[in-house]
């Protein structure tokens, strides 16, 4: 089947986060694609809908075996039932986690630059960030595991949330680097929240890593929270599952999925969710395949057009986080002249840690059309910067 990703849409007036913004403006900040989900998952909630009666749900076996075998087929793990909980989004459960395997004023480790919605998940839960700043050179990042194993010792540390594949760098850790996460984890006792949610959106020929799956370590301390809302485009459905292995750590985020009264699916959650994992493959080949070419687009514009920003090595995720330390020190300042000037609206990396300051994350899950768009935009921004 044909997918037609060059189709532009207008999201203005329909109530979108994304597009909540002046006539002149263009969005490419939030992690939202700009293309309408597999025509599969739109049939799977027309036909729900057309049932008219939107009752409290249950948890069929399909929903299971659509995450099983997904799972199974795309990424090599094979998963049980049993490991599987229902929640109302990757977040929702993240911050759950947190609260349940936590106690306040403990430390919970993140590796930054990284999605900035973990700082909330901690802290407004009364518990302390402490960051382990991964290394950047050479356009790519890497963990620093010196550092890593220091913060985990921190007989405070309790909790490390791992994103994998990574936001907003998008690496895909090996499995040599995941099994030493485990290992250093475990020997510090610290339980690992892995938050899986963009896993399926690799660059084309490229596969990540489930996290449980390194090593049995891995397995065994692990919370993994997955998604069809960023593969299919579905965040406003809220549909997501926690996978936990190890029986007893299962118990407690289920207590606390419970608790937080987000383990209850919505009407559309499940059909959504069972039509994406069983139907919906071959319009995510397709769609990494385009979202690859836009970053072709982006990489040769900025080689040609703008050579003071570089984007970094990209594996996975539709985000290119640019490196402008040839341009500013500061780039919340750069993001918000460009968008005042420009009206180009992106994220400054500073959102992200404060390893994230000479950096802006950019969203390229948008026609080709929006992204030459945004990048003649991002190209005036920054010269108008320059010339000040």
């Amino acid at each position: 089947m044909e997918y037609n990703f060059d189709k532009v849409i207008n999201r203005r007036d329909t109530n979108s986060l994304k597009w909540d913004v002046k006539e002149n403006e263009l969005p490419m900040w939030v992690a939202d694609m700009d293309f309408e989900t597999a025509p599969e998952i739109q049939e799977a909630i027309r036909k729900r809908a057309e049932f008219g009666i939107f009752g409290y749900q249950i948890m069929p076996g399909e929903w299971y075996e659509a995450y099983i075998g997904w799972w199974s087929s795309r990424h090599g793990y094979r998963m049980k039932k049993d490991w599987l909980m229902f929640c109302t989004g990757v977040i929702p459960a993240v911050s759950s986690a947190v609260r349940k395997l936590t106690t306040p004023a403990e430390k919970v480790l993140i590796q930054t630059p990284v999605y900035n919605i973990f700082y909330n998940s901690i802290r407004n839960n009364g518990r302390e960030v402490l960051e382990s700043p991964l290394k950047y050179g050479d356009g790519k990042y890497e963990m620093d595991f010196a550092d890593l194993e220091e913060k985990l010792a921190d007989p405070q540390t309790s909790l490390m949330i791992l994103c994998n594949p990574q936001n907003p760098a998008g690496r895909i850790w090996t499995r040599e680097e995941l099994a030493k996460v485990g290992e250093l984890c475990a020997k510090h006792h610290v339980t690992v929240i892995s938050d899986e949610i963009h896993c399926d959106l690799t660059v084309p020929g490229m596969d990540y890593v489930p996290f449980a799956s390194a090593s049995e370590i891995c397995r065994d301390i692990s919370v993994t929270c997955i998604a069809p809302t960023k593969t299919f485009n579905l965040a406003g459905l809220q549909t997501a599952a926690v996978c936990v292995p190890d029986s007893f750590l299962r118990h407690k985020v289920w207590r606390g999925l419970n608790t937080d009264e987000v383990a209850e699916p919505n009407s559309f959650a499940v059909d959504a969710a069972v039509a994406a994992f069983t139907k919906g493959g071959p319009w995510l080949d397709a769609l990494r395949e385009y979202v690859f070419l836009n970053e072709q687009t982006v990489v040769g514009f900025l080689a040609k057009e703008l050579p003071q920003v570089k984007a970094v090595r990209h594996e996975a995720t539709y985000l290119l986080w640019l490196d402008c330390a040839q341009v500013t020190e500061d780039s919340e300042e750069l993001a918000g002249f460009i968008r005042e000037k420009t009206g180009l609206f992106i994220t400054a990396g500073i959102h992200y840690g404060e390893a994230g300051r000479q950096f802006l994350r950019v969203n390229i899950a948008c026609p080709r059309e929006t992204v030459r768009d945004g990048l003649d935009r991002l190209k005036r921004g920054v010269e108008l910067y320059l010339a000040r």
